[in-house]
C-alpha cells in the first residue's frame, strides 16, 4: 500500500492556515506533526509513504498541482489531506471528512478513518452528511479531485475553538489522532483484502 499524506498549507510565512487568534497556533504546523505521526505508524506496519510537505515552510507546495502531481506520479493507493477547521463562530466545533461528489472508493476510505476518529474521540462532534448514506461530506476540493488514488481530506478540529486548539496543542492529543487515523487506513486496506 503507498499512501500519501498530505499536510494541508504551505507552512509559517507562506501559508499557515488557519490560526489560533490568542496563542498563534497555526494549522500548517499541526497538520504537518500529525502527518509525520501518522507517517511512521504506517512506515511500522509496512506501508509506503510519501508527505506531500516535509519542511515547516515549503514553497513548491503552495500549488496544489504539485501535490496531486506528486500522488499520481508516485502511483499513490491512497491519499489523505490533513487540515484543521476554522470558523468565525468560536464555538463551532468537531471533526469532518470530505470526499469527492459521487459514489467512490474515496467514501469507502473515508468511512474507515471517520470510524476510527469516531471511536477515539467519543466526546469530540463528528460533523456529518449521512444524505448518501456515509458520515462524509461531499466537495470539489482541488486535491480531492485531481488526485487519481482515492482520497480524503480530514478537517480535524476547529483551531479556531479555545477548546479544541489547546487539544490540537497537546502531543499525547495529536499522537491518539495519528494512530486513529493509520488505524482507518488499515481498516481500509483490510476491505480490499491487503
Amino acid at each position: 500500500m503507498k499512501v500519501v499524506i498530505d499536510p494541508g498549507h504551505a507552512g509559517r510565512n507562506i501559508d499557515p492556515g488557519a490560526v489560533h487568534a490568542a496563542t498563534g497556533l497555526q494549522e500548517a504546523d499541526v497538520a504537518l506533526i500529525i502527518s509525520r505521526l501518522v507517517e511512521n505508524y504506517l512506515l511500522a506496519v509496512g506501508y509506503e509513504v510519501k508527505l506531500t510537505r516535509t519542511g515547516w515552510e515549503q514553497a513548491e507546495t503552495d500549488d496544489l498541482g504539485y501535490r496531486t502531481t506528486l500522488a499520481n506520479d508516485w502511483g499513490a493507493d491512497i491519499f489523505i489531506s490533513l487540515h484543521c477547521n476554522s470558523a468565525a463562530n468560536q464555538s463551532a466545533e468537531g471533526y469532518e471528512v470530505w470526499t469527492s461528489p459521487g459514489d467512490t472508493q474515496g467514501d469507502k476510505l473515508a468511512t474507515c478513518i471517520y470510524g476510527q476518529i469516531a471511536g477515539e474521540f467519543s466526546d469530540r462532534a463528528g460533523r456529518t452528511d449521512y444524505f448518501d448514506g456515509d458520515p462524509d461530506k461531499e466537495s470539489r476540493f482541488y486535491v480531492l479531485v485531481h488526485t487519481d488514488a482515492p482520497a480524503c481530506l480530514v478537517e480535524m478540529a476547529f483551531i479556531s475553538n479555545d477548546e479544541e486548539a489547546a487539544l490540537l496543542a497537546d502531543s499525547a492529543w495529536r499522537d491518539r489522532y495519528a494512530r486513529a487515523i493509520a488505524r482507518g487506513v488499515t481498516d481500509y486496506a483490510a476491505t480490499l483484502g491487503g
